[in-house]
């Protein structure tokens, strides 16, 4: 009955196959360093940087929000901030919502420069 179906002819084995160790895991940290090194730290450094700066707002200080509303800090206490944006005119802002400290004498030149009427 051979001559039918062929026998199966005995292979030699296969070549085992090893299991990567370190070479095989260097690849892949590498990207996971890359991934540090090009997200992760900076976030998080700007995150502590806009903390440290906003731990220390205080009174006086011109300040832009998120929104970019310019104002001057006229009171402030832990989740809120009250801006002067005009003369005699308030809002008040989530303290996070503060973007960016700016110069001193910023609002002053900005508000003269608005209020001069054009003629």
């Amino acid at each position: 009955m051979s001559f039918f179906i062929s026998d199966a002819m005995a292979e030699a084995a296969a070549p085992a196959v090893q299991q990567p160790g370190f070479e095989g895991m260097i690849f892949p940290l590498g990207i996971l360093i890359f991934f540090y090194f090009l997200f992760i730290r900076p976030q998080s450094k700007r995150n502590k940087e806009q903390k440290q700066m906003l731990a220390a707002l205080s009174k006086g200080a011109e300040v832009v929000t998120s929104g970019g509303i310019l104002g001057k800090v006229e009171d402030l206490d832990e989740n809120f901030v009250k801006l002067e944006v005009a003369d005699n005119s308030f809002i008040q802002v989530q303290r996070h919502a503060i973007a960016n400290m700016m110069p001193k004498g910023t609002y002053k030149a900005l508000n003269k420069k608005v209020s001069k009427p054009n003629k």
